[in-house]
């Protein structure tokens, strides 16, 4: 059966995927056909008759196939792994087309955020309050990102936010937002992505 599975990985982090048949201790790889591929058309990694017959060169130096569980190991992770991956295995010599088992994954890769920066600069100053525009940046992760923010403690919306558009290469994230500062405000910025966020506080005062 064709189950979908979950993996995640970091940048940087070695992987390994599972594929979908082992190979009996009493038996070897010649018996069998082995592919390894991505996007359902991109060979990664090809076994045939126990030799390998093909390595896509992006996957060169850095990912190797176990001979027995056929699992794929990618050490050195990039952003650009981020995809779907198939394997394929077939039984050579075997009548019915040979396709014992095929088996589809995702792979998630995230790269870590920088800690946000938040930065305040008066904008105009009057008896009562001091205006101030305050920015929160945050740059070099993957996926996108989503930003989000709380004024002592209540949740606030960066008016004039920013993210850099990019499908597979980092994410850098801007937000802006215009306050009035009566006395003191503690203000945080907080950048989400794939399950992890990263978080700044800055106290804001007159």
């Amino acid at each position: 059966g064709l189950e979908k599975k979950i993996f995640n990985s970091k940048v940087g982090e070695k992987v390994g995927l599972p594929c979908c048949h082992e190979i009996p201790s009493s038996e070897s790889l010649q018996k069998y056909r082995v592919y390894w591929q991505k996007n359902v058309t991109e060979v990664v990694l090809a076994y045939a008759e126990g030799k390998k017959i093909k390595m896509h060169e992006r996957y060169e130096n850095r990912t190797e196939m176990n001979t027995s569980n056929l699992t794929l190991l990618i050490s050195d992770v990039e952003i650009l792994d981020n995809d779907s991956y198939q394997c394929v295995v077939q039984r050579l010599g075997s009548s019915q087309g040979g396709v014992l088992c095929e088996v589809s994954l995702t792979l998630f890769v995230t790269a870590d955020f920088s800690k946000p920066n938040i930065t305040a600069e008066v904008f105009a100053e009057s008896c009562e309050s001091t205006e101030m525009v305050v920015r929160c940046s945050s740059y070099g992760g993957f996926p996108k990102p989503k930003i989000s923010g709380t004024l002592n403690n209540e949740s606030v919306v960066w008016n004039d936010s920013w993210v850099s558009e990019a499908s597979f290469s980092p994410y850098n994230v801007t937000g802006k937002l215009r306050l009035n500062v009566t006395k003191e405000d503690n203000i945080t910025c907080s950048i989400e992505y794939n399950g992890f966020a990263k978080s700044t506080s800055l106290l804001l005062s007159r």
